[in-house]
């Protein structure tokens, strides 16, 4: 069976954020669109993992999680706990930090729906963060540039991983469309 990709959106965002509409193009461009899987996640941490490991469990065979933001955050759980290979793009690495300053009311970027973010999400969060990582599952694709996350602590947490350091740019990693054969490639595509 041919290689799939589960692309994990970000917070707020969703299957129609740029960089998943990219790598679904270039997955049916390759006559491989019925193995993209990118499903709108739910702002709850479990009932988003619950969601992606339903997609999981339904695929014969290999499959690659592809996180941008927060959906990276997911991948690396997703990956120590399934033993899958994942592309992160700018990933969130301390989530139970990073999102307890968005708690309260938020909206998606792409929809409009409001959703309210609550400490109860933060401490699921939490309960999400993986002790260590196994370096060879990972292909890491940060931008210097990102105003939202600290790009080092993403060099620093997958050290030994192969990375992808682009200067400048910004938290939606504006060269993304540049590394897109790379990460095909990461995928077995």
């Amino acid at each position: 069976m041919s290689a799939g990709v589960l692309y994990l959106h970000g917070f707020c965002s969703s299957p129609a954020s740029w960089k998943a509409r990219l790598v679904a193009e270039a997955m049916s461009a390759r006559g491989l669109g019925e193995r993209f899987f990118c499903p709108v996640l739910p702002p709850v941490p479990r009932a988003a993992m619950a969601m992606a490991e339903a997609v999981i469990g339904r695929q014969d065979g290999p499959l690659t999680l592809v996180g941008s933001s927060l959906g990276g955050f997911y991948a690396t759980w997703l990956a120590e706990k399934h033993e899958l290979q994942a592309v992160l793009i700018n990933p969130v690495v301390l989530a139970s930090i990073t999102f307890s300053a968005f708690i309260g009311t938020q909206t998606n970027f792409h929809s409009g729906e409001s959703f309210e973010f609550t400490r109860q999400h933060v401490d699921q969060l939490a309960a999400l963060e993986v002790p260590r990582v196994t370096p060879e599952r990972y292909l890491l694709m940060v931008e210097t540039g990102d105003e939202v996350l600290d790009f080092r602590h993403a060099v620093a947490r997958y050290a030994g991983c192969r990375q992808l350091v682009q200067e400048g740019g910004d938290h939606s990693f504006t060269r993304f469309p540049d590394l897109l054969p790379q990460l095909l490639e990461f995928c077995g595509l």
